[in-house]
């Protein structure tokens, strides 16, 4: 197999085994970066050389303005290894960045619904709950 067909087999790949929905994005860089999940769970970045795996993280810079932080699991040099060693490597670190992500989640305080720590209030309330209980009107 050669090389772009490899590079369009790990696109197609990593579209069909991260958690959806999965948002494709060009990097600056000519990277391809992949945000699956809702909220995001995994983040993939697909070089020509490389892919790396990450959990999902990020915080808050100001009320209004949050910044993505992944925090990566492991990387893979795709070009070196076969395609069943790859796609296995590929599998593990996306369900260990999957799992971690989730075993981040912390129960609403009202709703008792599993939330993103970057979405649970200071309070360990969500934003529906807040909304809710603070008689804020939107």
């Amino acid at each position: 197999m050669d090389i772009p067909e490899r590079y369009e087999q790990l696109i197609a790949y990593l579209n069909s085994h991260l958690p959806e929905p999965v948002e494709q994005l060009d990097a600056d860089d000519g990277a391809l970066q992949f945000l699956a999940g809702d909220p995001p769970l995994v983040v993939a970045v697909l070089t020509d050389t490389s892919v790396m795996i990450s959990e999902f993280a990020g915080v808050w810079e100001t009320p209004f303005k949050f910044t993505a932080k992944p925090r990566r699991v492991g990387t893979v040099k795709w070009r070196r290894l076969p395609e069943n060693a790859l796609l296995s490597a590929l599998s593990a670190l996306i369900k260990g960045a999957r799992e971690t992500r989730l075993a981040s989640f912390q129960p609403c305080q009202y709703c008792g619904l599993r939330t993103a720590p970057e979405s649970l209030h200071d309070t360990g309330v969500c934003q529906s709950c807040t909304d809710r209980h603070s008689g804020a009107i939107h």
